[in-house]
């Protein structure tokens, strides 16, 4: 009997170890690539770090701030309707909520009195001017492999913004995510304290890219599914993720589900617009991404970002295959089986901008046809659009939809939804009132007064 029960312990320990050893191996963004990497100071082949050669002569300041657009600073340091970097922001989790922090140069609140040594902790290591552990809300794990010269060059931005007052706000979290002190277990397991690799067997383009994707854009933060501790599951690198209750479609070079069929061009303007003709345009998170980052990258930093992008292994999902032919024109056809109050709803609300068909009379933005949330069965980014509204401002003008949460119920918005997938996509969506309240607490950033919330 004891050997027995030395063998099934034995075992377990090799299952455990193996188990822990493929979430470790996970750890590494760029491995996919395999051959071999070496220090920046050693690489030889081009500028990989840093700003483009355009500011290659620029003060820090400038370069910072060029680097912080690239880095998406402002995104997740500037509450809806709050002062620029000031922190505030809401990150609902499913174990609570963690709020962003002040970083502007106030002394009492913000990074003002902050080292260069301090400040290369916080973005490296996620430890505070204190010696706290920030949470992993704040992707230190994937701004470790920023050099200190450019994470110096964004600190020297910052400290030219007008400080703010704004104390932080206390973050909301459920036993034992509340416990601070576990976080060095995690930090030591997940976060490398790495800085970038240049992989020998790439293009200079491809090692530029992978160093903003994964240093500076953190791509993967939304784009790639967690583990079972919250940490970046890289074995399905990009595959895609619901993040902040927006879902963050696969982007690996999987045809179907992911971007493998768009061509250079299509990502390219995605990526510099947040719009591709017969693809649609971003909204929520991503269109933030796309304002206050993306479309302030220089064309070769959007160029060598599509050439990383199409190095992703593809990463299958269940989505069905986007249909990119238009709706019938007449309203009395084209879908069935649906409930006649999302029809009606869209009638009223949405055709004038939508049309019928879904290819819009008014602007290539507002067109459904061919685009991925319309095609989701899930239906989360078409309800959260129509909760949420879009507010971008872009080189070619404002893009603007009015948000619908507070005017419609939960089963308003559900109905909608569902009827838009149905008519304009691959599958209809079954989402039912308690979805869309659920989506609006993950997402939301400030409360919705009641009767928003009565379906």
């Amino acid at each position: 009997m004891k050997k027995i029960i030395g063998i099934l312990l034995a075992v377990i320990v090799i299952i455990a170890l193996g188990f822990v050893g493929w979430l470790l191996l996970g750890r590494d963004p760029t491995s996919f690539a395999g051959g071999s990497t070496v220090a920046l100071d050693d690489y030889q082949a081009g500028t990989v770090s840093g700003v483009p050669a355009q500011l290659a002569s620029a003060d820090s300041v400038k370069r910072g701030e060029y680097l912080a657009h690239a880095a998406d600073c402002q995104a997740c340091h500037t509450a809806p309707g709050g002062i620029p970097f000031a922190g505030g922001f809401a990150f609902n989790m499913p174990f609570g909520t963690i709020y962003s922090t002040n970083i502007t140069p106030d002394r009492d609140t913000g990074i003002g009195n902050y080292t260069d040594a301090q400040f290369l902790a916080a973005v490296h290591k996620g430890i505070r001017a204190d010696g706290e552990k920030l949470y992993p809300a704040m992707p230190y794990a994937s701004y470790t492999y920023m050099t200190d010269a450019d994470v110096l060059a964004i600190k020297a931005y910052l400290v030219t913004l007008p400080p703010a007052h704004a104390p932080a706000k206390p973050d909301q979290l459920s036993w034992p995510f509340d416990q601070r002190g576990l976080l060095s277990l995690w930090s030591a397991a997940f976060n490398t304290d790495e800085r970038f690799r240049p992989n020998t067997g790439q293009s200079p383009q491809w090692n530029r890219g992978a160093y903003l994707a994964e240093a500076l854009g953190h791509c993967g933060e939304c784009h790639t599914p967690r583990n079972l501790v919250f940490a970046l599951d890289n074995h399905r690198k990009f595959a895609g993720a619901v993040t902040a209750g927006w879902h963050a479609y696969n982007i690996s070079s999987d045809k179907n589900s992911g971007i493998g069929d768009w061509s250079d061009e299509d990502i390219y303007l995605y990526l510099s617009t947040g719009h591709a003709n017969g693809h649609g345009g971003a909204a929520g998170p991503m269109g933030e991404a796309t304002d206050d980052s993306l479309s302030y990258l220089v064309p070769d930093d959007v160029h060598a970002l599509v050439t990383y992008l199409r190095s992703i292994p593809a990463h299958a999902t269940d989505l069905p295959r986007t249909v990119t032919t238009a709706a019938p024109a007449s309203h009395k056809e084209g879908v069935a089986d649906v409930d006649p109050r999302g029809e009606k709803i869209f009638a009223g609300a949405c055709a004038s901008c939508h049309d019928w068909t879904g290819v819009s009379p008014v602007t290539g933005y507002a067109t459904l046809t061919g685009v991925r949330a319309v095609n989701d069965p899930g239906a989360t980014n078409v309800a959260q659009t129509v909760i949420n509204g879009v507010n971008r401002t872009t080189a070619d003008g404002r893009i603007f939809m009015p948000a619908f949460g507070q005017g419609y119920s939960d089963d308003d918005i559900a109905a909608v939804a569902n009827y838009v997938t149905a008519r304009f996509g691959a599958k209809g969506a079954h989402l039912t009132g308690k979805d869309v309240a659920n989506l609006r607490k993950q997402a939301a950033q400030q409360p919705h007064p009641p009767e928003a919330n009565n379906g």
